[in-house]
This record gives structure tokens, C-alpha cells and sequence, in this order.
């Protein structure tokens, strides 16, 4: 792994901006505002910005207009606001033809798979009730399931990120060696150093980073784009982060305004310094976090879940109180391959060492996701397959306070529902 960083000194800032605060606390495209709010009354400063040269005013009002994470991965200028012309099951229903789907039968299938699919990508009906709908073998319908991993966009269609990640990994042209690691390495992320020796892992793990998880995350609504602070990109030597400094206005101060009261210059050229420091503060945090974030979360940009981490112990890192990086990630987001992420995800608190309350909510939503809808599982029952699973030890209210932070009804208001759509 390769890290690429430039090291400033610390600055002490003047008590004119010791509430330099806002400054890193601002979203990208709210930093000029809240710079100009500085320069009101000082004639010896002027703000250039670059937001307004990159981008065409639409898209600055609908940035303002969002303050919610999109994971739709974008380039580094303007085509990354492109609209898509169709939905994704527009483009999925598109591709329901011959060869592929031969039969009507076939089709019908496969349009009923279609409806099943969640807006993340993943298929989230059950192939028995799609074979009882139709009067054919559960097998029938799993073969024409599978028939989906030869659709745009690649990965839809399957039932979780492996078999996501595999779908993708068909669509790629390679040869046999390279294949089969690949698919070990999908297989047992968690585990890849032990294939480090092999010639073709380098290569292997930057096609598996490339590789989108959830498959739908450039189907994702468009007017959620975000401009993403912080770049992590996977080079042919590792990983290198770099801000993304093309939206960073610029502060250009003018030396040659004459004043008749020289002491009156002398402050507000010293505030317009002090205000190009407080700048330079917040870029050289937030790439410093984002050099931490890679150090901690590796396994994430490799193709595997995020782990526990605490405010505090990048805090420690960086020689900052936890509120200063509480202020430097709020509405900030990171693009690596595998999309655009809100710095704060990468945040989650530890159930264990291993284990995250995210990875815990995640595998209750996939609970009840595949739940039988004539008996729901219960919050106890949700505890036992999760200690059964990741060898720790919780309590039931914790469940239930996890459930209800998704937004999941209890299992016999479930039980009502799945027989009300019954």
C-alpha cells in the first residue's frame, strides 16, 4: 500500500478566526458562502470561485437543494450530474429477449425477477412463490434468476455481494488463473493476505475493487449527488488519496489598496492570512482523515465490510479533540471504486472487535429479508442467529433498538402485513 501525503505544520490561528470552525464544518459547495461571511468588511480580500466555473447553476441548486449521501460513483467533472435516460428496471426490462429469455414463459419469469429487485440492486423475492405463481420447478425460475448476471448492469439480480461480485466478475474476459483467484478472493475476503504470495494477487484485488457493491449504485436518484471531498483511488501501486481541490475557491488577497490608516491594514491583511490558513487547516484535516480512513478501513476498499472505529481513535491519531472530527466529517464524502460514501459511515460503533452495529443491522435486514412471511422471526429469535453467527454475546432490547432504527415493524405487525398483501 501506497500513501501519498504532504506534511504541513501546524497553524495557530489569530483570535480574529479562532471560531475557524464553520469553515471546517462546511460542505464543499457551502465553503464559499460561508468563507465570504469572513471578507464582508475587509477590501483587501476577494473569493474566486471554482464551484461556479465547474459546474452549471442546475446542478449547484440541486446540490443545495440534498444534503443526503448518494453512493452513485461520478467522475471528476460535469458528466458525473448526466442523468440516466432510463430507470433501472427500464433497462432491465429492455434486455427481457430472445436469446437469452427464449420463451414467454421465460420472459414472464423474468419480468416477475424484475419486480423483486430492490433499488440497490439485489433480489429480494423468493423463487419458490415466483415457481408456485407460475406452476413450474423452483429450478426453473433459479435458472432463469441466474440468466441475470448476463444483463447491464452487471451484479443486479443476484441475492447478496458475493453473488453479486461473482455476476460481475463473468462479465470481465479472463483468463482461467486469473479467474479462480478472483473467485477464491471474493469468496474469503476477509482472508485475502493468505493468497498474497500468489503472482496474480496485485492484479486480482484491484479488479475486485473496481467492482460495484450495491450493483445498482449508478441507478441511484441523480438530484442525491454529492461532490465528494476526499479521493481515494487504487493506482497500480496501491492506494493514493488526494482531496478533491478542483471545487476549492480560492482566496486572493490585494496588496495594493492604499489606506490612510496603516495600522487598519496591517489588521485586515493579518485576517486575510489568518483566513488562507483556517483553508489550509481544513484541507490538510480532512486529507489527513482521509489517510487514517484507508489505514483503518483497508479491508472496505478491498471489497469487504466496514469495521468498527471511534471518533476518538483518529482523534488520537491526528492530535485532535473527537468534536473537531465530529466537525471535520459532517457533510463530507469520500469516492473510492466502489462509489461515494458520507465520511460519518465509516464511523460505526464495535459490538465486539470484529464486529460493528453496522455489519449487526445489515444482517438483520437480510433476516428479515428472506423470513418465512407465515412465521416472522421474533427479536429472540433475530438474537440467536446473530450470536449463533458472530460468536458474541447481546441482549434482547439491543435488537429491538437496532430494528427500530431501520424502520422494521415488530414480527406480528409483520405477520399482519405479509397477510394483508396476501
Amino acid at each position: 500500500m501506497k500513501l501519498k501525503q504532504s506534511q504541513s505544520p501546524k497553524t495557530k490561528l489569530s483570535p480574529t478566526l479562532k471560531s475557524w470552525f464553520p469553515i471546517l464544518q462546511s460542505s464543499t459547495i457551502d465553503l464559499e458562502e460561508v468563507l465570504s461571511e469572513f471578507i464582508v468588511e475587509n477590501p483587501f480580500v476577494d473569493i474566486q470561485s471554482n464551484i461556479r466555473q465547474n459546474l452549471p447553476p442546475s446542478a449547484i441548486k440541486n446540490y443545495r437543494r440534498s444534503d443526503i449521501a448518494s453512493k452513485r460513483y461520478m467522475s471528476d467533472k460535469i458528466e458525473a450530474l448526466s442523468i440516466y435516460e432510463k430507470s433501472l428496471y427500464e433497462m432491465l426490462e429492455s434486455q427481457i429477449l430472445p436469446p437469452l429469455f427464449p420463451t414467454p414463459i421465460s420472459q414472464k419469469i423474468a419480468l416477475e425477477i424484475i419486480d423483486n429487485i430492490g433499488d440497490d440492486g439485489y433480489f429480494e423475492g423468493s423463487v419458490s412463490e415466483i415457481a408456485n405463481l407460475y406452476g413450474v420447478e423452483s429450478h426453473f425460475v433459479e435458472n432463469i434468476r441466474l440468466r441475470f448476471s448476463k444483463l447491464d448492469p452487471s451484479g443486479v439480480g443476484a441475492i447478496n455481494d458475493v453473488e453479486s461480485m461473482i455476476f460481475q466478475l463473468d462479465s470481465f474476459d479472463l483468463d482461467r488463473e486469473l479467474y479462480d483467484l478472483c473467485f477464491c478472493l471474493i469468496n474469503d475476503l476477509k482472508n485475502h493476505k493468505k493468497y498474497i504470495n500468489n503472482r496474480l494477487y496485485t492484479q486480482a484485488m484491484k479488479l475486485i475493487s473496481r467492482l460495484k457493491n450495491p450493483p445498482a449504485l449508478d441507478y441511484f436518484a441523480a438530484d442525491l449527488s454529492v461532490i465528494p471531498d476526499i479521493m481515494i483511488n487504487h493506482t497500480s501501486d496501491g492506494f493514493e488519496v488526494s482531496l478533491n481541490d478542483d471545487y476549492y475557491p480560492e482566496i486572493i488577497i490585494d496588496n495594493h489598496i492604499k489606506d490612510s490608516k496603516e495600522n487598519a491594514i496591517k489588521v485586515k491583511l493579518k485576517e486575510a492570512r489568518d483566513l488562507i490558513d483556517a483553508l489550509n487547516m481544513r484541507k490538510s484535516t480532512i486529507k489527513k482523515i482521509g489517510l487514517m480512513l484507508l489505514e483503518y478501513q483497508y479491508d472496505f476498499f478491498i471489497g469487504g465490510s466496514i469495521k468498527p472505529l471511534k471518533l476518538k481513535d483518529i482523534a488520537l491519531e491526528l492530535g485532535h479533540n473527537p468534536s473537531t472530527i465530529s466537525r471535520a466529517i459532517a457533510n463530507k464524502y469520500l469516492e473510492c471504486n466502489r462509489g461515494i460514501y458520507p465520511l460519518k459511515s465509516f464511523f460505526t460503533a464495535a459490538i465486539s472487535d470484529d464486529t460493528s452495529n453496522t455489519s449487526i443491522k445489515d444482517f438483520i435486514l437480510d433476516c428479515i429479508k428472506y423470513e418465512n412471511k407465515k412465521s416472522p422471526l421474533s427479536d429472540v429469535k433475530i438474537l440467536e442467529l446473530i450470536e449463533n453467527k458472530y460468536q458474541i454475546k447481546m441482549v434482547r432490547r439491543t435488537i429491538t433498538k437496532y430494528r427500530k432504527q431501520l424502520n422494521i415493524a415488530s414480527s406480528g405487525e409483520r405477520k399482519r402485513l405479509y397477510e394483508m398483501e396476501l
